[in-house]
């Protein structure tokens, strides 16, 4: 029973070493450039944002609305109070919508972190998610045309914690805070895959999530609602299962679902929508999902 036992921590060890070095430095690398744009760029993000209303964009101004909330990176509960100050301040909702949208979905870090993924699923997650930013203001403007869709009352502007005169440990807070925030998650997602990869059979999780399974995609997207807690914490899990078998357009749909779904995100979306609304956007998210991992499917 030792041997055994033993023969077991062996395996388990090498699994998390190897697989710590292969995500480590794009999650160094991923912590150091969110950094870098939160203490540097992230009111130059925002100005750049709200300069866009003096311009002539009308609908188009979802595609860059969507962008910008990409290269944001802030989290919901700190994109919200921007975003009640940009709609106090007479942003449009689509835009709004959009930039929100994309802005759950992705950020300049978690972007980093999935290029442990392989090309093609960092390709997708970029696309998908300006995508789907750029669909959820098109459906702000087209069903909410002349309504309002969100209701900011109750926020105002956010505090900055990048305070410090010195510009150097401002940036060193600010890598701490984001370390502190998901280096745990992080040895979590890598500690889940290593059990994964040491006791699933891939034959097992091929035949749930592949691509000749019909539900395949729709299966992925209700496990990214219990499963997504951070999201470099899911990139180790997604590297297993898709070398397990895992379809492209399964892996788009939790990717999608996921943050879309998650308990902190629902909880700060609920603080400014409506019932109505907030069924609204679960049925989007859900949808899009689908037809993304579908399309996918087809692709690759």
């Amino acid at each position: 029973m030792i041997k055994i036992i033993s023969r077991e921590i062996t395996y388990l060890w090498y699994y998390f070493t190897v697989l710590l070095e292969q995500i480590l430095k794009y999650y160094l690398i991923g912590i150091l450039l969110g950094s870098v744009i939160s203490v540097f760029g992230k009111e130059k993000i925002h100005s750049v944002f709200m300069g866009m209303k003096k311009s002539r964009w009308g609908i188009f101004g979802i595609i860059p609305a969507s962008l910008l909330g990409i290269v944001s990176p802030l989290c919901m509960y700190g994109t919200i109070p921007i975003a009640a100050s940009f709609s106090k301040k007479g942003m449009r909702d689509d835009w709004l919508a959009a930039f929100m949208m994309s802005s759950i979905l992705l950020n300049p870090q978690l972007l980093i972190y999935s290029m442990a993924l392989g090309k093609a699923a960092l390709l997708i997650r970029f696309l998908s998610c300006m995508l789907c930013g750029i669909a959820a203001g098109l459906c702000i403007h087209i069903f909410y045309k002349n309504r309002s869709f969100f209701n900011f009352s109750g926020f105002g502007n956010i505090t900055s914690r990048d305070t410090d005169p010195n510009i150097l440990i401002r940036l060193i807070k600010n890598i701490g805070r984001n370390i502190k925030a998901t280096g745990g998650y992080f040895l979590v997602g890598i500690i889940v895959s290593v059990l994964f990869q040491r006791y699933v059979p891939a034959d097992f999780f091929a035949g749930l999530f592949g691509k000749q399974q019909r539900f395949g995609i729709l299966m992925a997207s209700t496990v990214g609602v219990p499963l997504y807690t951070c999201g470099g914490g899911t990139i180790p899990l997604l590297m297993e299962w898709l070398n397990a078998g895992m379809s492209m357009g399964s892996a788009a749909a939790f990717m999608i679902t996921g943050p879309a779904t998650k308990i902190t995100n629902l909880g700060a979306l609920k603080a400014i929508l409506g019932v109505k609304q907030f069924i609204f956007y679960l049925f989007f998210v859900i949808i899009y999902a689908i037809i993304t991992g579908a399309i996918c499917n087809i692709i690759f």
